[in-house]
């Protein structure tokens, strides 16, 4: 499978010609630069502190404040509750279309969006992302389950999995659309308050099946791997430009999602259902933590702000440090950040319906 690469995600020429586009458009009326000296940026967070959206703001604030125009001072802001829905409806509600807030919400941000929960007040079609950072993710199982190879993956058709969950409609929902689309029987134990906590259920025994994302992977269970207790099924991959998933380049020795279903059913996956999953895990995974602006934001703003992240992408000190806390995936900008962002946003009604009959009436959850 063909990786994804910093040309492609990019888009040096269409991010640059946009930018200009932006800020000669009125060449009547003529514009000041944008700057933002002696102003201060809020990078906005709708979780608490350390968390690993508190981590990644706070890894990018310095970088930003040195290649906005003006090197503006940034703070990260954090506004926890309600699983990301409380600082996410403040920051919708109150934020000014000026450049001085920036807002970063993740997959339990996008989530409840894309299922309608009701206590959501923020609207993705409103903001415009100037950059957003993939991550990845694996499903694995004990060999106590019998089978030592992820190639045998049809042979767990015949038992009855476990996997330890910390809920129906959050991070998990992927894997549980996932493992249903496959076929597999799977009795979910809630109430994890981790994916750690939910490594070591699996690891006592006392569960069977779990993912986690790639640096719990590879820090927590490649060694599992190698000692003979884990295997790898598959990972959820990365869309490519054109929106086609390919291999995660984290376990490009990993099949994904999709490889596998074609090789347990004879065809591709297709339909709701799949529909319900991409956008699940391309909210949870592929799209993760975008920075937004409000899209009222005047252009040259916006523009200013891409210019920026696209030179943040491209510092060698975040080239020589960004590895710790951005994984090896290439930190999408300019198009490729619109394209990943509207995919981790988007869901069709008919796929929105579905996946709440199926929750509701799999899981019990109301709406």
């Amino acid at each position: 499978m063909t990786k994804l690469h910093d040309r492609t995600l990019l888009g040096r020429r269409t991010l640059l010609g946009a930018a200009g586009a932006a800020t000669f458009a009125a060449p009547a009326i003529a514009q000041a630069p944008v700057s933002f000296a002696g102003r201060t940026i809020e990078f906005v967070i709708p979780f608490a502190e350390a968390g690993g959206s508190d981590v990644w703001a706070r890894f990018l604030a310095p970088f930003l404040a040195r290649h906005l125009p003006g090197q503006p001072n940034v703070i990260v802001r954090n506004v926890p509750g309600g699983g990301s829905i409380t600082g996410s409806n403040d920051w919708a509600q109150r934020a000014r279309p000026d450049g001085s807030s920036l807002f970063g919400p993740s997959a339990s941000t996008h989530l409840p969006f894309l299922l309608g929960d009701r206590r959501v007040r923020y609207d993705y079609a409103n903001w415009t992302p100037v950059i957003v950072s993939p991550t990845g993710g694996v499903v694995w199982v004990s060999t106590r389950t019998g089978i030592t190879d992820g190639a045998d993956i049809a042979r767990l058709r015949g038992q009855e999995l476990v996997f330890p969950s910390q809920g129906a409609t959050g991070f998990d929902l992927v894997p549980i659309l996932a493992l249903h689309l496959l076929g597999l029987n799977v009795r979910y134990v809630f109430g994890m308050r981790g994916r750690g906590e939910a490594r070591i259920a699996v690891e006592r025994g006392d569960a069977s099946i779990d993912h986690q994302t790639t640096p719990a992977y590879l820090s927590q269970v490649v060694p599992l791997v190698q000692a003979g207790q884990g295997v790898p099924l598959f990972s959820y991959g990365l869309p490519d430009a054109q929106g086609v998933v390919q291999r995660d380049p984290s376990f490009p020795d990993i099949p994904t999602f999709e490889e596998v279903y074609q090789r347990m059913h004879g065809r591709a996956p297709s339909g709701q259902a799949y529909e319900a999953y991409r956008a699940a895990s391309t909210a949870a995974f592929a799209g993760q933590k975008p920075a937004v602006l409000l899209k009222s934001t005047p252009a040259p703003i916006i523009a200013a702000y891409r210019r920026a992240f696209e030179a943040i992408v491209a510092d060698p000190e975040l080239k020589a440090r960004g590895e710790a806390v951005l994984g090896v995936y290439p930190q999408a900008v300019g198009d490729a950040a619109d394209s990943l962002y509207r995919h981790a946003t988007t869901i069709s009604p008919e796929a929105r319906e579905w996946a709440r009959n199926f929750l509701t009436t799999t899981h019990n959850v109301r709406f």
